[in-house]
C-alpha cells in the first residue's frame, strides 16, 4: 500500500475524531486526546494487513517480497486524557476505511462492559458510518446446559453407558481441580442439588442468560466450575443442547461486528486458535497494557497435583469404556499409562517431602492446629535446576501423560465422527465426550507441567531459567496438597514469541506505562524494548496536580522493614487522620495482615465508618461506600492491591488516599524470586531493574486513586518514610503526578494500651 494512501486514511481518521467531538454534547476538545488519536491514527494506518509473507496490496498481491510494515504506538495517557475515545475514533475509522476488525483488549471483564454497554454505544450515535460491536468473554464465563442438567439429576439415565446415573463411576462434584479430597456428606450435596435446581429454574424461565458476570450473587469458584462451560467437554454442533447454547449464541454477535471487545487473558490465551479475528488481518488495541506481562507469566505457567490421583483412575475407566465402545485400539494401552503415571506421581511426591520437607512442612500432622489458618508454604528449586532424583520420575509423569493424552485425542476423533454418523445417539455421546472432557484438561496439564519442570537452560548461554517450586497446602478434614509448578521468568520474550509475531498494527495504552519516568521497564517487559516498529508518547493528564491536590510525605520514626513498630505507629497516625475524614477516603495496605492489625488499632469511634475490602463483595461494598457519602456519612475503604488501580470514585467519593506502605511486590513470589536470582548470576541487579520500576507503576496507580476530574480536590497521604529518605524514593516520586508537596514529621511514641478484645472483633467484623 502506497504511502500517499495511508497518509489519506490517517487524515480520515483524525477527521473522524473530530467530527466525534463537534457532535457529541457536553464534550470538548483536549489538546492531549487529539494529539493521542493523531498517533493512533498515524500508526494504525501505517500497517501492512492481511499478507503472512511479504508486504503487499490489500487484494493479497506481494510487492517486491518487501516484509510487510509493522506499526506499534505505546501511548500513556493520564487520567482524564479521555483515552477511550481517543483509540476507539479513529481505529474504528480506520477498520470500516480498510475493510476489516478492531480488536479492543481491556484488563478485566467489568473495562470490557464498560466499553460495550457504555462507550461504543454513545460512539456509535455520533460517528457518520455505522458500525457494529460485541464482547467477546472465555467460554468459562457462560454455563453449559448438558453440566447443569446433570448437576440437577435432570440427565440421570439408568441406561446411560457413560454412566451419568445413581450408579456412575464417581461423585456428581469431584471433577474439579479443587474438589475436595473426600465426597461431600449428603446434606450438602442436597444443597447443591438444590441451589443447581435454582439456577437451572432461573435460566429456563429467562430471568438468567447464562452469563455468569450477570447473576445478582457472584458465585464462588467451587460452585461455579462444575456448571461452567469448557472447551474440553464441549461436543460443538452435536451436542443435543446447541440450538440454545448459551456460548455459541454470544459467538454469532462476533461473526458481524467490526469492533470486537476482549480481555488480556483471552486474547493471549486463544491465541492461534481462530476464536478471534486474525491478528495480522487487524488492528489491534491494547488498553490497561500495564497488566499484560503479568498476564503473559500467568497464561505460560503450569502446575500439577503430586498428591491427588484419584481423578486419574476415574478418566482411565471412562477412557476404557468409551474406547471400547469406540474400538479404539490403543485403549489397551490406558491401564498401564495410568498405573505408572499414579507410580510416578506418587514417587515425586515422596521426593519431593524428602528434599523439600523442612521448608514445606510436609511433616506436620493434617489435622494439626499449627496449620489451622495458614496459606500455601511453599520450596523454590534454586537456578530452576531440578535435583537429579526428580528426573527419572518426572520424566515418567511426562512419558506416561504423553501416550494418555494421544489415546484420548483419538478416542474424542471417533466420538466426534460417530456423532456425525449417528445423530439419533447425539445425547448419550455427548455426555461420554462432555465426562471424559471434564477430567481431559486435567491431564494435559499434568503433561504441560512436567515438561516444564523438566526443561532446563542450556549450559553457557546465559538465557532465563525456569521458575519451578513446590507448594503445601493446608486443607479441612484432608491431608495437605502437595503441588508442582513451573513458569517462565520473561513475559517480554513469551510476548514476543506468540504475540508481536502476530501483529501488524497495534496500540497499547494506560495511565501508568513509564515507571520512573521512563518506557524502558514496559518495553522490555512487554516485548517491545529495541523492536524498530515500536514509538512512544506520554500525553500528559489535563488536570492541574499542583492546585488540586497535595501529597503528605510522613517521616515515620520506625523503620518500615520493622514489621512490629512500624505498623504500631501507623496504627496512631491513621487513628489520627481518618478522624479528619468527612465524606470518602481510601486506605491501601500491602496485605492482608497489615490491614488487620491497623483495623485492630482503630478507636471505637472510627470503627463504623470502615469498610473491609474482605467483609462484603466488591460491588456490594462500593455501593454502600457511595450511599453512605450521598447521606453525608464519613466512609472509608480499607483495601489492598486490587483495590488500587481501576477503581474510579471522583468528587467526595475519595477526597483522601491513605498509603500505608510502599507497594513492593510479596518478596515470596517464586518467579519474581528466581528472575531476581538469574539477574544476579548475570551480574546485574534486581532491586534497580526490576523492583522499582514495577512498585513505581504500582505506586503511581494507587495515587491515581485520588484525582479523577478537573473538579476533585484530594489529599494523599504516604506513611512510608523511604519515599523521602531513600535515593530509590527520589526515582519514584519522579513518576508521580506533580503534587504540592508537604513533609511531615511523625511522633515515635510508645504503643497505647490495646483495646478491649470486643471493640477490636467489633472493628473487624464491621461493615
Amino acid at each position: 500500500m502506497s504511502s500517499e494512501q495511508k497518509a489519506a486514511w490517517a487524515e480520515a481518521a483524525l477527521q473522524a475524531f473530530d467530527e466525534v467531538l463537534q457532535a457529541a454534547p457536553g464534550l470538548r476538545s483536549r489538546p492531549g486526546q487529539r494529539r493521542m488519536a493523531e498517533q493512533v491514527a498515524r500508526t494504525l494506518a501505517g500497517a501492512d494487513l492481511g499478507q503472512p509473507e511479504g508486504a503487499g496490496d490489500e487484494d493479497g498481491t506481494a510487492v517486491d517480497g518487501l516484509e510487510p510494515n509493522r506499526a506499534i504506538a505505546v501511548i500513556q495517557a493520564g487520567t482524564g486524557v479521555g483515552k477511550s475515545l481517543a483509540y476507539c475514533a479513529p481505529a474504528i475509522a480506520l477498520a470500516l476505511a480498510r475493510n476489516t476488525r478492531v480488536v479492543i483488549s481491556t484488563a478485566t471483564v467489568a473495562l470490557q462492559e464498560q466499553l460495550v454497554h457504555k462507550d461504543l454505544p454513545a460512539l456509535a450515535a455520533q460517528m457518520a458510518h455505522p458500525f457494529r460491536f460485541a464482547l467477546a468473554k472465555g467460554r468459562g464465563r457462560y454455563v453449559c446446559q448438558q453440566k447443569l442438567e446433570r448437576l440437577t439429576g435432570l440427565a440421570a439415565d439408568p441406561d446411560d453407558e457413560a454412566g451419568e446415573g445413581e450408579g456412575g463411576d464417581d461423585d456428581l462434584f469431584a471433577d474439579w481441580a479443587d474438589a475436595p479430597a473426600r465426597p461431600a456428606p449428603a446434606h450438602e450435596q442436597a444443597a447443591q442439588r438444590a441451589y443447581y435446581g435454582a439456577i437451572a429454574q432461573a435460566l429456563a424461565s429467562g430471568a438468567w442468560d447464562g452469563d455468569r458476570d450477570t447473576l445478582d450473587t457472584p458465585p464462588a469458584p467451587q460452585a461455579w466450575m462444575p456448571m461452567a462451560a469448557d472447551a474440553a467437554s464441549c461436543s460443538g454442533k452435536h451436542c443435543p443442547a446447541y440450538a440454545h447454547c448459551v456460548y455459541y449464541e454470544r459467538r454469532k454477535t462476533l461473526v458481524g461486528a467490526q469492533v470486537i471487545v476482549v480481555n488480556h487473558d483471552l486474547l493471549l490465551a486463544t491465541l492461534g486458535t481462530r476464536q478471534l479475528p486474525e491478528l495480522d488481518n487487524s488492528l489491534l488495541i491494547l488498553d490497561e497494557a500495564h497488566h499484560l506481562p503479568g498476564i503473559a507469566l500467568g497464561q505460560f505457567g503450569c502446575r500439577m497435583d503430586l498428591g491427588e490421583h484419584a481423578w486419574v483412575e476415574r478418566l482411565a475407566q471412562r477412557a476404557m469404556r468409551v474406547g471400547v465402545r469406540m474400538e479404539v485400539g490403543e485403549v489397551a494401552d490406558i491401564p498401564a499409562h495410568a498405573m505408572r503415571m499414579r507410580e510416578a506421581l506418587q514417587e515425586t511426591e515422596r521426593l519431593v517431602i524428602d528434599l523439600y520437607g523442612d521448608l514445606l512442612h510436609a511433616d506436620t500432622p493434617p489435622d494439626s492446629s499449627r496449620l489451622a489458618g495458614r496459606g500455601p508454604t511453599q520450596a523454590r528449586v534454586p537456578q530452576g535446576r531440578l535435583p537429579e532424583e526428580l528426573a527419572g520420575p518426572l520424566g515418567r509423569v511426562a512419558h506416561h501423560a504423553d501416550g494418555f493424552v494421544t489415546i484420548l485425542k483419538a478416542i474424542a476423533t471417533a466420538l466426534r465422527a460417530e456423532m456425525r454418523d449417528q445423530p439419533a445417539l447425539a445425547r448419550k455421546l455427548s455426555a461420554m465426550y462432555a465426562k471424559l472432557g471434564a477430567l481431559a484438561p486435567r491431564l494435559e496439564q499434568t503433561l504441560d507441567a512436567a515438561r516444564l519442570l523438566l526443561r532446563e537452560p542450556e549450559p553457557g548461554t546465559g538465557a532465563a531459567p525456569t521458575a519451578k517450586w513446590f507448594t503445601l497446602e493446608p486443607r479441612e478434614q484432608a491431608p495437605p496438597l502437595i503441588r508442582a509448578h513451573a513458569s517462565p521468568v520473561l513475559p517480554g520474550s513469551l510476548l514476543r514469541q506468540h504475540l508481536w509475531s502476530r501483529v501488524r498494527g497495534a496500540v497499547l495504552t494506560s495511565a501508568t506505562l513509564t515507571s520512573c519516568g521512563r518506557f524502558d521497564f514496559f518495553l522490555s517487559e512487554s516485548g517491545l524494548y529495541g523492536d524498530e516498529a515500536a514509538t512512544t508518547l506520554e500525553v500528559p493528564s489535563p488536570f492541574d496536580y499542583a492546585a488540586q491536590g497535595r501529597l503528605l510525605a510522613a517521616e515515620t520514626g520506625a523503620d518500615p522493614r520493622d514489621s512490629g513498630a512500624y505498623v504500631a505507629q501507623l496504627g496512631r497516625a491513621l487513628a489520627q487522620d481518618l478522624a479528619e475524614v468527612r465524606h470518602g477516603a481510601l486506605v491501601l495496605f500491602t496485605s492482608r495482615e497489615q490491614m488487620r492489625q491497623a483495623t485492630l488499632a482503630l478507636p471505637a469511634a472510627l470503627a463504623p465508618s470502615v469498610l473491609l475490602q474482605t467483609a462484603l463483595p466488591r460491588q456490594q461494598l462500593l455501593a454502600t461506600h457511595r450511599a453512605r457519602v450521598a447521606e453525608g456519612l464519613p466512609s472509608i475503604i480499607f483495601g489492598m492491591q486490587s483495590f488500587g488501580e481501576g477503581l474510579d470514585l471522583p468528587g467526595k467519593l475519595c477526597e483522601s488516599v491513605f498509603i500505608a506502605k510502599l507497594p513492593f511486590a510479596s518478596p515470596d513470589e517464586p518467579v519474581s524470586q528466581a528472575r531476581a536470582e538469574w539477574l544476579r548470576t548475570q551480574g546485574r541487579d534486581p532491586f534497580t531493574e526490576l523492583v522499582v520500576p514495577a512498585t513505581a507503576i504500582r505506586l503511581a496507580q494507587w495515587v491515581g486513586r485520588a484525582i479523577r476530574s478537573e473538579d476533585d480536590r484530594a489529599r494523599v497521604y504516604c506513611y512510608d518514610r523511604r519515599l523521602l529518605r531513600t535515593p530509590y524514593g527520589q526515582r519514584l516520586l519522579q513518576g508521580l503526578p506533580p503534587f504540592a508537596l508537604t513533609r511531615v514529621q511523625l511522633p515515635d511514641e510508645r504503643p497505647t494500651a490495646p483495646r478491649p478484645a470486643d471493640a477490636a472483633q467489633a472493628a473487624l467484623g464491621h461493615v
